[in-house]
């Protein structure tokens, strides 16, 4: 399960930059919000030079992963 709709539809890396700060908007509080904004921006400078399809495509897979498993996180202190 893909904590928002249309994430079986990112396949670039900007595709996921701008889904992965869609599901930011959806955290319970600002603070909160800003570190994972932060740590999508340093993931992005990170893994910027990356050229192979077979693994952008990996990162993307974790990376939805990650943020379903984030997403839930916060839904469940709810």
């Amino acid at each position: 399960m893909a904590p928002l709709p249309g994430a079986e539809l990112v396949q670039t890396p900007l595709q996921l930059y701008r889904y992965l700060l869609r599901c930011c908007r959806q955290l319970p509080t600002k603070g909160i919000q800003e570190h994972y904004k932060h740590a999508v921006r340093q993931g992005f400078r990170v893994h910027s030079d990356e050229d192979n399809p077979e693994r952008i495509l990996q990162i993307i897979k974790r990376a939805i992963e990650d943020a379903d498993w984030i997403m839930n996180k916060y839904k469940k202190q709810n």
